[in-house]
């Protein structure tokens, strides 16, 4: 036992670069299942030393295709096991990987490959290659493309590992030569930010960067050897990524999800037992299941909802509620045993990153003994600022957690959050100028968040400080607090607040479009189609009725006072959510600018003649007044 401690620790001590890991696969994880991914329907399971063989083989594979150290390499792939071989190779040897988003426009695929360099690119289907062959095409440096699945006009990547297993003895002692080379502070990888507004920014990050955030985020729970995780959040993104190699360090057996649409089967096959998700599959998960519970027969549905309402007051160390910790055996015992089997029934630990979670899903789920860790950070931090914790439970909802170690924050005059740790990026590629913006000379890191942290230690976020405004009263408008609030009701999908500069706040919204399809039928209200929907009296006044119910909630200068629903539904496909489902503010701004005029002429008459229903407090009170209101009223659910 003392030899072994010995070794683990020493292990520990030396991991300092990515690759390192394998190291680690080696001496402490002699695992089965080290990578599995989903071909066909079945699982594939590679183990840790089937882990190491293909990293290597890639590492001599690239070596005799003419890659050297320094060279960029992007892929552009699903979440797979190969993803992980291919990385791992790269990073031996140096070569610099740019991973891509699968989902974003060709514009930005021109952008991205042509500022990066990149001598090749790895795509995972022949989808992907169709939407970026016309792209690739025109971009000199590129002198070639693999793919993962078999796509006829692609070189496949198994090339890659077959020149290495072929050219295993002329390169292995080169590519130990050149990781022995490689210092921690030295690139590793070119993760292009998704951004809200104009191109992307590449972000430089280190060996160290990541590795210095993988070992202290991996102290946030006591889970590891022998343990699951399914993950299906994008490799491409750094806070997945990241995870990842946290995982690997524990080790956590990885499964990838076959795609999105097989999450729920995935689920329940693999049974993990901690996974990354953000909010907004959260409140779908959530709203599913209240869904399921309004069908439920009536003395079920009193149970249910007894349930969650009991769950919506969970507290963190209840040990003093002796009545209500009965009550909530109870309900775990009766419906929250249910939610954990359509989990795949194992105690679940859940870590919630990319965007502000709601409180009221935090309580509920951890109510449920699914316990939500919610986290903080950006691309350029590696990602973690800052995290909840689970072993020991030192977790507060609401907030994002105690800074995390090497880790330091502070906060500006104005509110900012600024940070500094080993963590923080080299910088953005080719843009001097664009990093000195955001880290000032004392090397704090301008986060462009606001928040606080509070008398207990823990960092809360209120908002974002270019996303805040005025009105022309001169009072603050913080829109991600009111949106977040919003977004609670099943009517809302998405929700963007405006008012800069204007005498009062009003939103356009996103309906739940599934969920307002149930309540027209419910209620058998007639419509041609979503943009018919979004015009009908009785839709815009139950929409009325959430507004009013969530003003409430509100300080008078930030109640909305008007509002006008869409027909579309916002999504990164459409280009009004970025990738990580945030709102690209601008391009919403933009789509509905004639709408965002109209609502504040105030002197032009509404109309109904658009792609949105035209619509404000005083006008549907007028439109109301001859007995609609009556009817409405009687007609709408609580």
């Amino acid at each position: 036992m003392y030899i072994w401690t010995l070794i683990s620790t020493y292990i520990i001590m030396n991991i300092t670069r990515t690759f390192d890991l394998l190291d680690r696969y080696k001496e402490l994880y002699p695992m089965e299942d080290a990578l599995v991914g989903k071909e066909n329907g079945q699982w594939v399971k590679y183990s840790s030393q089937d882990y190491i063989n293909y990293s290597n083989w890639v590492s001599y594979g690239l070596l005799a295709l003419g890659f050297k150290k320094g060279d960029k390499i992007a892929t552009i792939s699903n979440n797979r096991p190969e993803w992980n071989f291919v990385d791992m190779g790269m990073a031996q040897i140096g070569v610099i990987h740019v991973p891509i988003y699968p989902t974003i426009g060709t514009e930005e695929y021109d952008y991205i490959l042509n500022h990066s360099e990149v001598k090749a690119i790895i795509v995972s289907s022949k989808l992907i290659w169709n939407k970026i062959s016309s792209v690739v095409e025109k971009i000199s440096t590129i002198n070639s493309a693999y793919s993962f699945n078999e796509v006829e006009e692609l070189t496949s990547w198994k090339v890659i590992v077959e020149e290495g297993k072929k050219n295993e003895e002329k390169y292995r002692d080169e590519v130990l030569k050149i990781k022995a080379s490689i210092d921690k502070n030295e690139l590793v990888t070119l993760i292009y930010t998704s951004g809200t507004t104009g191109n992307s920014k590449g972000v430089m990050l280190s060996h160290n960067n990541l590795v210095s955030n993988f070992i202290s985020s991996s102290k946030a729970h006591g889970l590891g050897y022998g343990n699951r995780t399914l993950s299906f959040l994008p490799l491409c993104h750094v806070y997945e990524r990241m995870m990842t190699y946290h995982f690997q360090y524990k080790g956590i057996s990885v499964y990838y999800a076959e795609n999105l649409g097989t999450l729920t089967t995935d689920i329940k096959e693999v049974k993990p037992q901690i996974i990354n998700t953000v909010p907004r599959l959260l409140e779908r998960i959530y709203d599913g299941i209240i869904g399921k519970g309004k069908n439920l027969p009536y003395i079920k549905k009193q149970i249910f909802f007894w349930a969650v309402n009991l769950g919506l007051r969970y507290r963190i160390n209840n040990t003093y509620r002796f009545f209500y910790n009965f009550k909530l055996k109870i309900a775990r015992k009766l419906i929250f045993s249910k939610w954990k089997e359509a989990l795949g029934g194992e105690d679940m630990l859940i870590v919630s990153g990319g965007a502000a979670l709601q409180v009221r899903l935090a309580r509920i789920f951890w109510a449920a003994g699914l316990p939500v860790l919610e986290g903080y950070g950006l691309t350029e931090t590696s990602p973690v600022i800052s995290v909840n914790t689970y072993t020991p439970v030192v977790c507060k909802f609401g907030t994002v957690g105690k800074v995390m170690e090497n880790v330091e924050v502070k906060i500006a005059e104005d509110g900012e959050i600024l940070s500094k740790g080993p963590n923080l990026m080299a910088g953005y590629y080719k843009a001097p100028d664009l990093t000195k913006e955001v880290i000032d000379e004392d090397g704090w890191f301008h986060t462009g968040d606001i928040g606080h942290i509070d008398s207990d230690g823990f960092l809360k976020i209120t908002d974002r400080k270019k996303e805040m405004f005025k009105s022309s009263g001169g009072k603050y408008i913080a829109p991600q607090v009111i949106e977040n609030k919003f977004k609670e009701s099943f009517f809302i999908e998405q929700i963007m607040v405006i008012g800069e500069n204007e005498k009062f706040a009003s939103a356009l919204i996103s309906p739940n479009f599934k969920f307002l399809h149930d309540w027209c039928s419910i209620h058998k209200v007639q419509y041609r189609d979503n943009k018919d929907l979004v015009n009908l009296p009785e839709v815009v006044a139950r929409y009325q009725k959430e507004v009013n119910k969530y003003n409430t909630t509100l300080g008078e200068h930030e109640k909305i006072n008007r509002f006008r629903l869409v027909c579309e539904e916002w999504s990164p496909e459409t280009g009004e959510l970025s990738p990580t489902q945030k709102l690209k503010r601008n391009v919403v701004a933009d789509k509905y600018k004639h709408i965002i005029a109209e609502i504040y002429q105030h002197e032009k008459k509404q109309q109904n003649n658009g792609i949105t229903s035209r619509f404000s407090v005083s006008d549907i009170t007028n439109g109301i007044k001859n007995g609609i209101k009556k009817t409405l009223t009687k007609n709408a659910p609580d």
